[in-house]
């Protein structure tokens, strides 16, 4: 449901806009990382970060289905300018502690205009400016915004709902159909049977989290997907703590191998796609062992980074399967 609909609307004189040099959609990780670079590069200008939601994080706020975490280690998906001290994958709890934190660092709080949506946006070349139609959801009133420049850092999810597809007999199911996005808080799953379509990184999310709880949980794919499980910490980090080396250099130093490897990653995935495709797949079956089989459920027919990599955290989709609790059924 829009909530907008269902707010009494009244329009605001264009004479009561409110100017800012830079306006920022999203009060998420990257409009945070918008208005810190905005007090830090360009001092003098103002600012303003319009969000729908009722509090930051984006993501990490409107997502609650069990287990959700980062699919990207915190090193490279935080921030440069703020070291991020926590597991390579992290919570959305840690992530947002993390954003929370720079807010009250960098005094940004003080910019943020909670419950306003964005539902309209031009350009004036006669005014050579931005136009923000804007609703605020708590009084309902439709305000104008203008600004220089518009930053758009809303992500690319629509928050209020996510896409579900129509599958023939749906109607008939006698089950809960549950979208992640729209995860209910009170949903109880212990000791059900639950399968879970797709194998992207939020099914290696789901899965695992909830394969103790579930009767049983089967993860259900039209084709397989590239895997790769990786201890949850940086030994490079750990080393270096030992050594007292400071928590700035040691991010940045951490931050810098992490994307070298990546680098190395990417380029072996068009020179060498052959020898990484079966490295990847070896560390599948080393992780599930000699009799699942892995050529069937976790061998892809394309070759690395034509779709994205998916990181296991310590493995932990692997040891559910490997562990009985959890299955993959492919073809379907």
């Amino acid at each position: 449901m829009n909530i907008v609909k269902d707010i009494q609307i009244r329009k605001i004189p264009r004479l009561q806009a409110e100017h800012f040099d830079v306006l920022i959609v999203g009060a998420g990780i990257s409009g945070i990382d918008a208005a810190y670079h905005m007090q830090k590069e360009c001092r003098g200008k103002s600012f303003v970060l319009l969000e729908t939601q009722e509090t930051f994080g984006g993501t990490w706020t409107t997502h609650k289905y069990p287990g959700i975490r980062s699919d990207s280690d915190l090193f490279t998906f935080g921030y440069g300018w703020k070291p991020w001290e926590g597991p390579l994958i992290a919570t959305a709890d840690e992530i947002l502690k993390y954003l929370d934190e720079a807010l009250d660092e960098q005094d940004i709080r003080k910019h943020i205009r909670y419950h306003h949506k964005v539902t309209d946006a031009s350009w004036s070349n006669e005014d050579k400016q931005w136009i923000l139609t804007v609703t605020d959801i708590d009084s309902g009133d439709v305000l104008t915004f203008t600004g220089n420049f518009l930053w758009m850092c809303q992500g690319y999810y629509r928050h209020s709902e996510g896409y579900t597809p129509n599958f023939p007999g749906m109607k008939r199911f006698k089950g809960h159909i549950v979208h992640p996005q729209t995860w209910p808080e009170d949903l109880d799953y212990k000791d059900k049977e639950v399968l879970v379509i797709g194998s992207g990184a939020t099914a290696a999310t789901l899965i695992p989290a909830m394969a103790d709880a579930t009767k049983h949980i089967t993860m259900l794919q039209r084709s397989p997907t590239y895997f790769f499980a990786l201890p949850n910490r940086s030994i490079a980090r750990d080393m270096l703590r030992k050594i007292n080396v400071s928590r700035e250099w040691t991010h940045d130093i951490v931050r810098n191998d992490i994307l070298i490897n990546q680098k190395t990653v990417t380029r072996r995935s068009f020179e060498d796609s052959e020898a990484l495709k079966n490295e990847l797949i070896a560390g599948a079956r080393f992780h599930l062992g000699p009799d699942f089989d892995v050529n069937k459920h976790f061998t892809p027919s394309y070759r690395p980074w034509r779709q994205r990599l998916a990181v296991l955290p310590d493995g932990d989709l692997f040891q559910s399967i490997r562990k009985g609790k959890a299955s993959v059924v492919t073809d379907h």
